[in-house]
């Protein structure tokens, strides 16, 4: 599906560098260095996954040492299940980047994408980073986008200028994912930079709280990646007060349009979904909690017989009404509930609707973007979670991969 990315707006305090150092067999760019100016500071999520990649782990506790200075990215190499040996060579990658940029080790962060169980290449490392160096630029973030890719189809970036508080703030963000979605903390790999002033404890409650509402709403096919990781950095460059309170104008103004870049960034990935041809909300109103309408969504979102009838634009909304019998959801009154594709009811009173015609459901199906609102009728939460169909091409991309 088509993806829209928008002009760059560099972020001062933010040098980009990315070169083809051959880790992806392709050769296409797969190395790229983030230089933070000294001062910035920086938020981080990660996954939860308990097999997590080396970076991740290394990440976790360089982030509790000090603040990054480098942020060190590759694409084609997880460098995950390799035990004890893929955390020194992780060391190592750090070790070198801040050689060559003067600072310590646990100043750099790492992370990687692509195949999980093999050992990274160090000497295409150690010859890929004064390479990538050599290109450090403020405009670099396009190189940058597409240096992250594994199987993404485009690359994916937000970047855009906002009013503060009476303060012009740039916030520049860039994401990889197509497959392996269903993130537990954050998206796959997520990069989102700002120059606003602003203080750690604010910064990374912000992170958390708009990875929650994005990333984490976000499936493409039911697996949550070892590397998974999102990062949000402020340079402090924008002659600003502080924000250094939750409760602040100020902060609020921030929060809304760093949850906006991370829900941008996090339905890209759905749309370059591996294979996939249609973008699916799927909306469940009128829960007792939170909780229980993303059980809900997610049953819905995840079955893979949903998701190929979506593929096969099949209106068979049995299918449907059985991923919700299923979810889970303690005392469900199925005569209470009703359910819609876009506009048309298919399911009230515990059947089809008497309305519901197969020419209605047909022509809904048929649309690229599509809406199935799930109304519990029990109390008064809702949550959407977004999604994809299976298609053909997911197998083939999936079969192919190591390729």
């Amino acid at each position: 599906m088509k993806i829209d990315t928008l002009e760059f707006h560099p972020i001062a305090g933010v040098y980009l560098g990315s070169c083809a150092a051959k880790i992806k067999k392709n050769g296409s760019t797969d190395l790229v260095v983030f230089e933070l100016a000294e001062g910035s500071i920086t938020a981080a999520t990660f996954t939860q996954n308990a097999f997590c990649a080396a970076p991740v782990t290394l990440a976790k506790n360089h982030l509790k040492m000090a603040q990054p200075r480098a942020l060190l990215i590759n694409a084609g190499n997880a460098n995950a299940g390799t035990g004890e040996r893929g955390l020194q060579d992780a060391k190592q990658t750090c070790e070198w980047l801040a050689n060559e940029l003067g600072c310590d080790a646990e100043q750099v962060l790492p992370f990687s994408t692509g195949v999980i169980g093999e050992n990274i290449p160090m000497e295409k490392f150690q010859a890929g980073i004064p390479l990538a160096l050599s290109n450090l630029s403020i405009t670099g973030w396009q190189d940058a986008c597409k240096g992250i890719m594994t199987t993404d189809l485009v690359p994916k970036s937000v970047s855009k200028v906002v009013d503060i508080d009476g303060h012009s703030v740039t916030i520049t963000g860039i994401s990889k994912g197509s497959g392996m979605i269903h993130p537990n903390m954050a998206t796959m790999l997520g990069f989102v930079a700002t120059d606003a002033k602003i203080n750690q404890a604010c910064l990374q409650q912000c992170l958390s709280d708009a990875v929650n509402l994005s990333f984490n709403r976000i499936t493409v096919d039911g697996d949550t990646s070892t590397n998974d990781a999102c990062t949000l950095t402020a340079t402090q460059q924008v002659d600003m007060p502080e924000i250094n309170s939750v409760e602040s104008s100020a902060y609020k103004a921030f929060a809304t349009e760093i949850n906006q870049v991370m829900t941008d960034l996090a339905q890209m990935i759905v749309r370059d979904g591996e294979g996939a041809t249609k973008f699916v909300s799927v909306i469940v109103e009128g829960g007792a909690s939170q909780a229980e309408c993303l059980k809900v969504a997610h049953a819905v979102a995840l079955s893979p017989l949903v998701k190929t009838a979506l593929f096969a634009s099949d209106p068979n909304w049995g299918r449907i009404l059985a991923a919700v019998g299923r979810a889970g959801v303690d005392s469900l009154d199925v005569n209470a509930l009703k359910i819609y594709l876009g506009d048309v009811c298919i399911v009230e009173n515990g059947g089809r609707a008497i309305s519901y015609t197969e020419e209605a459901g047909k022509a809904v199906m048929n649309q690229t973007d599509i809406d199935i609102l799930i109304q519990l009728n029990r109390g008064d939460a809702s949550e959407t979670v977004w999604t994809t169909d299976f298609s053909y091409d997911y197998v083939k991309i999936n079969a192919e991969y190591r390729s």
